[in-house]
């Protein structure tokens, strides 16, 4: 199978997954449950869970269910999506290249959609078919990567205090090692728990999420210079007109280049312990690097 036969194989469960996950739009009350729907099924390329997945099967030859586990990964990055586009935060018209949760529902539904959608994510953790210790791991692995100490809301605090600064490396990794960095990293850890990884493969797949996740950020800073909204389906250029710190900002965009390419090679190598098993992680951190969107 090849990889871009694998991604839509992917998708396409992750969907329906997720769609048998979330109330349908006409459960009460429907105004709530329309929100989180058109912000979750307004597309994306399901990065986090398909990393889960691929972990996962870096692990063992069957991890049953690995989907519900992987599906509360988009949960979270759905919600942190409809919550960082309000007006208090980046207010951002354009996501997923459709008009923002709030720009549809309004600012309180936004909000409330967000939250729900983060709530739905532990529910689905707490309801796995796995044994109690490894749902308890599942569920700290990704509060911890959402949450305030080296997660994504305290790397989004960073984010909004360092608009206007000086940019510099050290506020640079402070901003994106938490942002976007712990929930990928989270993403291919809670595929190798949930699969029964020992403590040699989770290290190799910790190591590997810390270089993708950041190989991520810096393509990321990269395509939000070089392609328009209508390639990204969000706002280009939004990160220069907030003076965003990025790694366009401190280092350039030949050296943010190079460096996405170290990051994939070190993300390479972190895999060594896994061998062939962990193929499909490796072209996934190719993906990471080489997409133009």
């Amino acid at each position: 199978m090849t990889l871009d036969e694998y991604l839509a194989a992917q998708q396409r469960a992750i969907e329906q997954t997720l769609d048998g996950l979330t109330p349908p739009q006409h459960a009460g009350p429907e105004a709530i449950h329309k929100a989180m729907r058109y912000s979750l099924f307004a597309g994306g390329k399901r990065i986090r869970p398909i990393l889960c997945i691929a972990a996962a099967e870096a692990v063992a030859d069957v991890a049953p269910g690995v989907e519900a586990a992987a599906c509360s990964l988009e949960l979270v990055h759905t919600y942190s999506l409809i919550h960082d586009d309000l007006p208090a935060l980046d207010n951002d018209d354009l996501r997923r290249g459709r008009p923002t949760c709030h720009k549809v529902f309004g600012d309180a539904m936004a909000i409330l959609a967000g939250d729900a959608l983060l709530t739905l994510a532990f529910q689905v953790l707490a309801q796995l078919r796995v044994d109690g210790h490894r749902r308890a791991l599942l569920a700290e692995e990704l509060a911890t990567a959402a949450g305030t100490v080296g997660g994504m809301i305290g790397g989004q605090v960073y984010d909004l205090e360092g608009e206007g600064k000086r940019p510099t490396a050290i506020l640079l990794e402070q901003i994106h090692r938490a942002k976007t960095g712990a929930l990928l990293r989270a993403s291919v850890r809670m595929g190798g728990i949930y699969a029964g990884a020992d403590e040699v493969q989770l290290a190799a797949l910790s190591k590997y999420g810390e270089h993708v996740g950041l190989a991520f950020q810096i393509v990321d800073d990269i395509l939000d210079v070089e392609q328009p909204s209508e390639k990204l389906g969000k706002t280009a250029g939004k990160d220069a007109e907030q003076h965003k710190i990025t790694f366009p900002a401190v280092y350039g965009m030949e050296r943010s280049r190079e460096m996405a390419e170290e990051e994939r090679l070190f993300a390479h190598t972190a895999l060594q312990p896994l061998d062939e098993r962990a193929e499909r992680l490796r072209e996934l951190a190719d993906l990471v690097v080489r997409r133009t969107a």
